[in-house]
């Protein structure tokens, strides 16, 4: 079983976590631009992060044989925030970057006027720089979210094929898939989706346009849970070329219409400005 998770937080992770990730199948990754739990306070501690998923992190993975990819923005949570705002001006010379295959996560939390005005902003930057755009549905009346979000989008200058509705369930799927749009779903111990639902899913809806993540971060949450909806999908009857449909092939068209996915890792042992993550390997 081939895995791309496309969307999962690395940066909150262990290395011994892309271990188990390869060890399931995980041979690409996507990490989203998000929030960090506590408020940032300036634009700066953003470029140090953005360039963090570019350089540092890309290279940890490598050394696991996981090609690991980002998308970039200003959150939703911290586009409430007049400290974090400018972070928009400084967007493009990031999204030139090779490592960025999609402008994102953009969306809505509390939808809020200021996050009307990131979503739309970013979706049009999405538009002048070719790239596709992640989106994030709100946690909180999340129907109404995404009806909101369908409308910035048809508003926008990008069309729906070139955007992935994230964090879906049962009541958002059905106008989703209307609006043209690609749809994720992230899998969480608790919250969010399971393997069972999201299996329950697939069997009414079918596999195309379907990403399944692992949305793993700093909180409660399973990388592999990716791997655990293909063993459920197969449990089920489906068959092994739908398993990769939907764990493989459906993320890596979406996230292709990029132009800069790198699926072939460089083998281990390379240093990054002298370190190694590797400590005490050959």
């Amino acid at each position: 079983m081939r895995i791309f998770d496309p969307h999962i937080h690395m940066t909150s992770r262990t290395t011994d976590d892309y271990e188990a990730m390869y060890e399931a199948g995980v041979r690409g990754l996507v990490e989203p631009a998000f929030w960090l739990g506590q408020p940032r306070t300036s634009p700066d501690s953003f470029y140090d992060y953005f360039d963090a998923l570019l350089g540092w992190e890309p290279y940890r993975a490598a050394q696991y044989g996981i090609a690991h990819h980002c998308t970039i923005a200003l959150n939703p949570k911290e586009a409430n925030d007049p400290r974090c705002t400018p972070v928009l001006d400084e967007l493009p010379r990031y999204l030139v970057k090779d490592g960025v295959v999609a402008v994102g996560e953009i969306g809505y939390d509390a939808m809020t006027p200021a996050e009307d005005t990131a979503l739309a902003a970013q979706l049009q930057l999405a538009a002048e720089h070719g790239l596709p755009a992640l989106v994030h549905t709100p946690h909180r009346d999340k129907l109404t979210g995404l009806r909101r979000t369908i409308d910035v989008v048809r508003e926008s200058d990008l069309p729906p094929g070139r955007v992935l509705l994230d964090h879906l369930n049962e009541t958002t799927v059905e106008e989703a898939l209307d609006s043209g749009c690609w749809l994720g779903f992230s899998v969480y111990p608790d919250t969010k989706m399971d393997e069972d639902r999201m299996v329950a899913i697939l069997t009414t809806y079918g596999t195309d346009r379907m990403l399944v993540n692992s949305a793993a971060d700093w909180g409660k949450s399973d990388p592999l849970k990716t791997r655990r909806v293909g063993e459920a999908m197969l449990a089920a009857g489906f068959s092994a070329a739908d398993v990769d449909q939907v764990l493989w092939r459906n993320p890596v068209a979406f996230y292709g219409l990029s132009g800069r996915l790198r699926l072939n890792v460089p083998a281990p042992g390379a240093l990054h400005e002298g370190n190694s993550v590797l400590r005490g390997g050959e």
